[in-house]
């Protein structure tokens, strides 16, 4: 159960940062960022398990215990788990285990948990994770933006798993969906302890930022960005209300961008939809606009050449439109790495479309490097 306080409410009132954003929403790249793969909107019971083309996002398995865990990270800052176990597992034994981030913005219950559950069923110890300032994870103010942190959370996630009695701790991997993707890489970059390494629609959450898809955002319009967000911190410093930014639209209209319709389709309706306890829908996906600039000093393919020899799997969609992240870090990283290309899946069907997600892959990726 989450115990913060919910955040402030946003005006309804536009306000320049918004429109100034909302217009570069309108052009297909700026719309990609605009969506970072971020969470719902309001809570739903775990209803309709098969949606349309395979949707599966709350799957559950009788196959698998879960239960929800707690631990600190090096922040002394609780960071919220579930933690996945095969009924038929030799708890007196040591096992694999991999750790599962959610997109960015989303919080476990959005895809990660669906991973963590599919690859118990495998015979893996799994633990979903809720990023710092997201879902039931300590940190404020809420939906704040710390790359760092939530790289830190990844390994804190090693350092329970690690500290389990029928786990291997020489045998811990990690999968990062969406904005997860980029964060456990800057993770696994200085912690060694993770062996093995699989990203699915991976957002490289500082180009995106900077640059926006396809680098159609121009040094100008960053420029323009950052100075609102730091003049913002003026007014929340006085004590003004807090300001978000981004995330998925609330509502559809003739003009919206059809990546925006692909978020929509999972955030803002049954297939995915989900409010932790304590949050209000009208915030969940809308990351803190002061806090967000912060991704424009996020390089987490810098020196992604350091991972090696650990194995690397980039997963992504063929029709993806994040696909070109995948592709780039995939370039950069060094061997043993592998670029999987699921042909006609978009970025948010790696989500939750159990018919296009390559499980039999990921669990022969794991099962090889975790052995």
């Amino acid at each position: 159960m989450s115990t913060h306080r919910p955040p402030k409410q946003k005006s309804t009132q536009e306000n320049p940062v918004q429109s100034a954003e909302r217009r570069l929403f309108l052009k297909e790249a700026a719309a990609g960022m605009a969506t970072l793969g971020m969470a719902a909107a309001l809570a739903m019971p775990a209803m309709a398990q098969d949606m349309s083309n395979g949707a599966a996002n709350f799957y559950s398995s009788d196959k698998v215990i879960v239960q929800k865990v707690t631990f600190k990270n090096q922040y002394q800052m609780k960071v919220a788990g579930n933690l996945f176990i095969p009924k038929n597992l030799d708890r007196k034994g040591k096992n694999a285990a991999i750790i599962v981030g959610h997109p960015m913005g989303a919080v476990k219950e959005q895809s990660a948990n669906l991973y963590a559950t599919k690859m118990a069923e495998q015979g893996f110890v799994t633990l979903s994770l809720d990023l710092s300032f997201w879902g039931e994870s300590d940190g404020r103010p809420r939906n704040a933006v710390s790359p760092d942190i939530y790289a830190e959370d990844f390994s804190a996630a090693v350092d329970y798993l690690g500290t389990q009695s029928f786990v291997d701790r020489q045998r811990i991997g990690a999968i990062g969906i969406c904005g997860s993707g980029s964060f456990v890489i800057s993770a696994a970059k200085i912690d060694p302890r993770m062996k093995a390494i699989a990203t699915l629609s991976m957002y490289d959450m500082g180009a995106a930022n900077r640059n926006a898809l396809n680098h159609s955002q121009t040094l100008a319009q960053r420029k323009q960005i950052i100075a609102e967000a730091a003049e913002q911190r003026y007014a929340e410093f006085t004590g003004g209300e807090t300001r978000y930014t981004s995330g998925t639209e609330h509502e559809l209209n003739k003009d919206t961008h059809p990546i925006q319709r692909e978020f929509f389709d999972f955030y803002r309706t049954p297939r995915g939809q989900f409010t932790p306890k304590g949050s209000s829908p009208k915030l969940t996906t809308h990351p803190t606009l002061t806090s967000n600039v912060k991704f424009m000093n996020f390089y987490p393919f810098n020196d992604i050449e350091t991972i090696s020899p650990r194995p690397l799997l980039f997963i992504t969609g063929g029709a993806a439109h994040s696909r070109e992240f995948s592709e780039a870090a995939y370039k950069l990283a060094a061997e043993p790495k592998e670029l999987l290309i699921v042909p006609g899946a978009g970025h948010v069907d790696l989500y939750d479309r159990v018919n296009l997600i390559p499980f039999d892959k990921l669990t022969s990726f794991f099962a090889t490097h975790l052995k």
